[in-house]
């Protein structure tokens, strides 16, 4: 029992922040899902206020596609979430079991999922962890999105120390490159997730994270139909504007993501909806009367199976139906609103002279009339709501040949053609459209097209020899960023000035890229040792080739007389340059200590005492005692004293 309330019966799944269980809420006799942190992170605040701030996040979300929380609370060591509980299975056990999905199913899914990321956008959410464990499909077939446990503010950058959260396979490169958490990073990972779903695999892999990382910043999501032949070209091209590499380029939150999918999947047939890849693994485990054993029947229904499941799911947000075309990209305001065709009321009898209503009525000639008049006031109803309106095709990533072509299939007409740098778009290939694709207007309208220059390139500067503060000053201000500052000696370039870039001056790459940079440290000098020097001759010594002298305020005992240099740094070994500075310490005299008396002891007994007591030994043997081994009198006689490290000399008999 958790906190007097709680009846723990099974574990559900096991996660790095916390652990879930079933649970029955006894005073409300419910069940419901506990998240429990591990008592391990309980005691990092940060840990545990990351927690609780998934509760209040996700409370705020009413939404039906959103896993809600009821309470949050603590016991003891343990902080825990009670949570709905739904039971069913996560998208990843659907990926696992059947492979790649149905066109029809994995639109199934997303949509419902991109509802709940709606809710949060614009609540002022991101999710910033989307991946299939967070998706959960429960048995009556709804879509709920679970795990808000890293959901920020929108528009945050998050700091780390370094480390980058959320699952490396479905994080935007915003992400690991500075931390920038906006609804277009959980745009990004449902581009992923929706290949994954069409084509059984991730869109990156490696053998390591690192890998992956790196296909994340440089590398496109391939096309799915370059997986899936004969794909329709529909997905392929919200596959390419939800995992666009520039965010920019993305639809702008989910709202908008959920607006294009709708509108790609209205121009689908049956048959490209229900079109079975080669990846999906239903034709080889399960016979054909089972093939919705993992997927529930809803999901693979025509239409989302949340009418039998308590009907359909709620709009992100209210939606006003007069308004005009809002957003980027023809958002869910374009898909939400709807024509409203009214229909015409009844016309009254027309009487006037000689002519008879009972009459007219009896005739067949009367009917076909009277048929021809509503079906002309309905065709000029629907043709003042409708008829004359058409909706502005996707052409993103189109060659302006394939985009004109579109239009002219469409009847619509090319308007203004520019140009503009685009990181992500080929040259020549559509940027954007004006109206935006999806957009309501007449069939006799144009569409301006926005097309690729591609990258956009600027020359490096060139800074050889300019201060470093200066040169990546130049840098900034062509466009481009200073990176790494490597340190080497020169005997031609100022020490702190640029000796060569990488890329070299002159060189065209594309705006924005970082520039290495390598910076003189100097002409080296070889350091002279000046130990037991005079401090005059010590310092001119060093003067002479190109040092600054300093002298410590202390001094140290020494071997070495007082005033003279005891030590110096950096020393003789050491690397330096023209212009650095030598510290100087001088000495106050050796250290005296008493010599002990070693007169009549064996020559090794003397020297282990004297050596002992800081000396060094010799040995005076003389004619007549190179065989002795008695020691008959000392250079220093025992009790006086003598500087530490001086030489005593053994008088041996």
């Amino acid at each position: 029992m958790l906190d007097g309330r709680y009846r723990v019966e099974a574990r559900i799944a096991v996660g790095g922040m916390a652990t879930v269980y079933r649970a029955v809420d006894t005073r409300l006799d419910r069940v419901l899902a506990l998240k429990v942190m591990h008592p391990a992170l309980a005691a990092d605040g940060s840990f545990v206020d990351r927690f609780i701030r998934e509760a209040k996040s996700v409370a705020r979300l009413d939404h039906p596609n959103v896993v809600q929380v009821f309470d949050q609370g603590t016991d003891r060591a343990y902080v825990y979430l009670a949570m709905e509980y739904v039971a069913g299975c996560t998208l990843r056990d659907v990926l696992r079991e059947r492979g790649a999905l149905q066109p029809r199913a994995a639109l199934d899914i997303l949509e419902p999922m991109l509802a709940a990321l709606g809710a949060a956008h614009r609540a002022g959410f991101v999710h910033r962890d989307m991946k299939p464990e967070n998706v959960l499909i429960g048995d009556d077939g709804r879509v709920k999105v679970a795990d808000f446990g890293l959901v920020r503010g929108v528009g945050t950058v998050t700091n780390t120390t370094g480390s980058v959260l959320g699952t490396v396979s479905y994080l935007a490169p915003e992400q690991i490159e500075s931390g920038t958490a906006d609804p277009r990073v959980d745009v990004y990972a449902c581009g992923i997730l929706l290949y994954e779903m069409l084509t059984g695999e991730r869109p990156h892999e490696g053998d390591s994270p690192a890998i992956v990382l790196y296909k994340h910043l440089h590398d496109d999501v391939p096309p799915p139909s370059g997986v899936v032949p004969g794909m329709a070209y529909g997905l392929d091209e919200l596959v390419a504007s939800a995992t666009a590499r520039n965010p920019e380029v993305r639809p702008y939150d989910a709202v908008a993501l959920l607006a294009q999918v709708r509108e790609v999947r209205g121009g689908l047939d049956a048959a490209q909806l229900d079109a079975m890849p080669p990846q999906a693994l239903s034709s080889e485990h399960h016979n054909a009367d089972d093939r919705t054993s993992v997927i529930p029947r809803a999901l693979t229904s025509p239409t989302l199976g949340f009418a039998r499941a308590g009907g359909p799911p709620s709009r992100p947000l209210p939606v006003d139906e007069d308004d005009g075309q809002r957003g980027h990209g023809g958002g869910a305001d374009s898909y939400h609103r709807t024509s409203r065709l009214r229909t015409p009321a009844p016309l009254p009898p027309r009487r006037g002279p000689g002519l008879r209503a009972p009459a007219l009525l009896r005739g067949p000639m009367t009917i076909v009339v009277l048929v021809l008049l509503v079906l002309g006031a309905g065709a000029g109803a629907w043709y003042i709501n409708s008829g004359q309106f058409t909706k502005v095709p996707p052409l993103l990533a189109k060659t302006e040949k394939e985009a004109r072509d579109r239009l002219a299939e469409a009847g619509l007409g090319v308007g203004r053609v520019e140009e503009a740098y685009s990181d992500s778009v080929k040259r020549g290939s559509v940027i954007r459209t004006d109206p935006a694709a999806g957009a309501r207007i007449r069939g006799t309208d144009s569409v301006s097209l926005t097309l690729s220059k591609g990258p956009e390139t600027v020359k490096v500067p060139d800074v050889d020899g300019v201060a470093l503060d200066k040169a990546r000053a130049a840098l900034k201000k062509a466009g481009l960023e200073p990176g790494m500052v490597t340190r080497e000696f020169s005997g031609d370039v100022a020490k702190g000035s640029v000796i060569s870039t990488g890329p070299a001056g002159g060189t065209e790459v594309r705006a924005g890229s970082a520039v290495a940079l390598t910076v003189s440290k100097g002409n080296p000098v070889d350091v002279p040792d000046v130990t037991g020097e005079d401090l005059a001759d010590a310092r001119a010594e060093l003067e002479e080739v190109g040092l600054e002298v300093e002298v410590a305020t202390e001094r140290v005992t020494s071997e070495h007389d007082a005033g003279r240099v005891a030590r110096q740094s950096p020393g003789a070994d050491d690397e330096a340059v023209e212009g650095d500075t030598v510290t100087l310490t001088l000495s106050k005299g050796p250290e005296m200590i008493e010599v002990p008396d070693v007169v009549g002891d064996s020559v090794d007994e003397a020297t282990g005492t004297l050596e002992a007591a800081g000396f060094r030994v010799e040995e005076d043997r003389g004619l007549f005692g190179l065989f002795g081994d008695t020691v008959k009198g000392q250079s220093v006689a025992g009790g006086d004293t003598a500087p530490k490290g001086s030489t005593i000399t053994l008088k041996i008999r």
